[in-house]
């Protein structure tokens, strides 16, 4: 019998779709691209968080696996929250069809808060890049499990000539050879294995000590708390991007200062 489906073939073969029927001409792209408002350094603001480990703070609605998180929030009210409580950037899911998120939620949070945006979502071709930056993202996050070795390559490139940051994200040490070999400077590991979407809260701490130093490691999922921040910070991560908890909290600006608070410990 053929494999059913997972979580992320349904997702990339959407997002491939997509891609594939959009004819809008590159030059239309890149110009609402390059009219864009000026870029936050992202990856900049990641390494000024100091001392202790940077939190990128998720604005997500929903999820495939969990369900809605608060399919009615306000992400300008909830990165203002997010800034409020000591956050270093913000990350926003802009995949409307699983995640319930759009370019509007992006727009909202950037506009209400002086802090980088991260376009969370599943970029597969040059149009999502520049409509990234055309919605005021400052950075995008590339997935490698998602893409071939060329299409990583050319859409880091173009990730960069148009003056954001990629967060290139990793599963594994083959992934992270591949990051590296385009030149990601900043690189996430994911705990949630995006066949299953299980998290393993191991994967990070497997890779911690892997990373060049002019690398800044990013641990994504399965982050519950100040201790789970504290021990990621100890094995050298210098961020963390934290989304379904700080979505559940009653206090989204205290759980982000919990988390701040809780790895200056040992930092």
């Amino acid at each position: 019998m053929p494999t059913p489906p997972t979580y992320l073939d349904r997702i990339l073969a959407a997002h491939r779709g997509a891609a594939a029927a959009d004819a809008r001409p590159v030059e239309e792209l890149r110009a609402a691209a390059l009219a864009g408002p000026p870029v936050r350094g992202f990856a900049a603001a990641l390494r000024a968080a100091q001392p202790g480990v940077a939190v990128i703070a998720e604005i997500k609605r929903r999820s495939p696996s969990k369900g809605d998180l608060d399919p009615s929030l306000d992400p300008a009210a909830v990165a203002a929250d997010y800034e409020r409580g000591g956050a270093a950037c913000v990350s926003v899911l802009t995949d409307a069809t699983f995640f319930g998120g759009s370019a509007a939620d992006l727009g909202a949070a950037r506009g209400a808060c002086a802090l980088p945006v991260l376009r969370k979502d599943f970029t597969v071709a040059p149009a999502d890049v520049y409509d990234a930056r055309a919605m005021g993202a400052d950075a995008v996050l590339l997935i490698v499990a998602a893409l071939s070795g060329d299409e990583l390559a050319s859409l880091h490139g173009l990730v960069t000539s148009l003056g954001m940051d990629a967060l290139v994200e990793v599963h594994d040490e083959a992934e992270l050879e591949r990051a590296l070999a385009v030149g990601a400077t900043l690189v996430g590991v994911n705990q949630r294995d995006l066949v299953t979407f299980a998290v393993d809260t191991e994967r990070a701490l497997r890779l911690g000590g892997r990373f060049p130093p002019h690398v800044t490691p990013v641990a994504e999922s399965g982050i519950d708390g100040p201790a789970s921040a504290a021990r990621l910070a100890a094995a050298g991560y210098r961020a963390v991007l934290v989304g379904e908890t700080l979505m559940r909290s009653a206090d989204r600006a205290g759980a982000v200062a919990g988390l701040r608070a809780a790895s200056v410990v040992g930092a």
